[in-house]
């Protein structure tokens, strides 16, 4: 293991199905993996390109290769068409990878698995998603998103290990999805460090949103889209105003997505115009922490997401969230320790939004616990990672010399 290390540099393929100017999570797993790797070894990002979406590649430590893409009519994502990119399937074959870490199961991921067994090198993947919910809300059919979901799951037990991004998405996939070995645990984390001037974050965001000092902010960060629970938020906020008319709050939205229409027409709806603000999308990761500081919680009801990333920048600003019980993003969560948990109902949820503001001693000591269990650094987490990636292929090479 230590002669392949000291050797030579290895050269790393990663693949996912996205990529910037597109941003969402496993987005960003993958840029912070490929910065960090690239310190020690040659790293090659494959991903999608856009139609009307340029972006300066150049500007990253690591290599870009982009693949056509087609959008997909109602989604936010758009499709690598690699079997009908002859270009991206050439310059990808010039590679010598000593091995592939796929992101995704769609078909930058299986080309890079096809990649790793053609020249007999390990592939690992990592579980992001509960890609059933997506197929079901989708198709509309609990039969079709289970057939659609067993064929993801064929290009994961293809590959020579799985990654799940918390325990709970392991038991998903090795109970449910029928992964055929226990997936490996590794955490996602952030590049996000505690901001150093507090009160100049928070002067910054009260005078952007014009919020008064004492006024409780509560905060959402990712795709404006159903699947997130978002309009369950404005629901349990209204419920907050007619329950405890003296707790004086506003919410921040963060970020974009195909579904923004209804949540305006929904918060115009219950008339919580004032209450409630749209902030965009924030693209610059200073800014984005003021947001995460001056939030006094973090609101994520996601029944949808396996562990999100905005979770842990929350964490890094010691903000905790409030989540629900039994989900699977709730799975690194104790309730009232480092997090809150709720029941999936309007009530429960409000109640708990308003004990929370109400215990000042609890949320204080959960606020600290938040960031010393949860707030996780990409460079251990990487470094675990590269590690691995250097075991696999020696375990590969191994395997390889018996067989001859």
């Amino acid at each position: 293991m230590k002669k392949i290390a000291k050797d030579r540099k290895i050269t790393i393929g990663l693949f996912n199905d996205s990529f910037y100017p597109m941003s969402d999570g496993v987005v960003m797993v993958v840029d912070n993996y490929a910065r960090r790797l690239s310190k020690y070894a040659n790293v090659i990002v494959f991903v999608p390109s856009y139609l009307n979406k340029s972006y300066d590649d150049s500007k990253f430590p690591y290599e870009v290769v982009r693949c056509n893409s087609l959008k997909v009519p109602f989604l936010d994502y758009s499709l690598p068409i690699p079997k009908l990119d002859r270009k991206f399937t050439s310059i990808l074959n010039k590679y010598k990878l000593d091995i592939v870490h796929i992101h995704s199961p769609f078909t930058l991921g299986v080309a890079g698995l096809k990649y790793a067994k053609r020249h007999h090198i390990p592939c690992i993947a990592t579980m992001h998603s509960q890609f059933k919910q997506d197929f079901q809300k989708a198709v509309k059919s609990d039969l079709l998103a289970t057939k659609l979901n067993n064929k993801l799951m064929k290009t994961f037990n293809k590959c020579d290990e799985c990654w799940a991004v918390n325990s709970e998405v392991a038991k998903l996939y090795y109970e449910d999805y029928k992964c055929k070995k226990y997936p490996r645990v590794m955490n996602n984390a952030t590049e996000m460090e505690a901001v150093k001037d507090i009160k100049k974050a928070h002067r910054y965001i009260n005078k952007k949103h014009n919020i008064k000092f004492n006024e409780k902010v509560f905060l959402f960060v990712g795709r404006i889209n159903t699947l997130k629970n978002i309009i369950f938020i404005v629901d349990a906020l209204k419920a907050v105003k007619y329950k405890n008319p003296k707790l004086k709050f506003k919410m921040l939205y963060v970020g974009t997505g195909q579904d923004e229409q209804k949540l305006k027409n929904h918060i115009k709806q219950l008339k919580m115009e004032q209450d409630i603000i749209l902030c965009g999308k924030i693209t610059d990761r200073e800014e984005l922490k003021y947001y995460y500081s001056r939030a006094d919680l973090f609101l994520f009801p996601s029944v949808y997401d396996a562990s999100s990333i905005v979770q842990i920048e929350a964490a890094s600003q010691s903000t905790p969230a409030l989540l629900l019980k039994n989900t699977v993003t709730a799975g690194t969560v104790t309730d009232n320790i480092n997090g809150f948990l709720s029941d999936h109902t309007i009530g429960a949820y409000s109640v708990r939004i308003i004990e929370i503001m109400s215990n000042k001693s609890l949320y204080e000591r959960v606020c600290k616990n938040a960031y010393i269990d949860l707030y996780k650094n990409w460079d251990e987490t990487v470094d675990k990672a590269y590690r691995l990636y250097i075991e696999t292929i020696y375990k590969k090479k191994h395997i390889k010399n018996q067989e001859k």
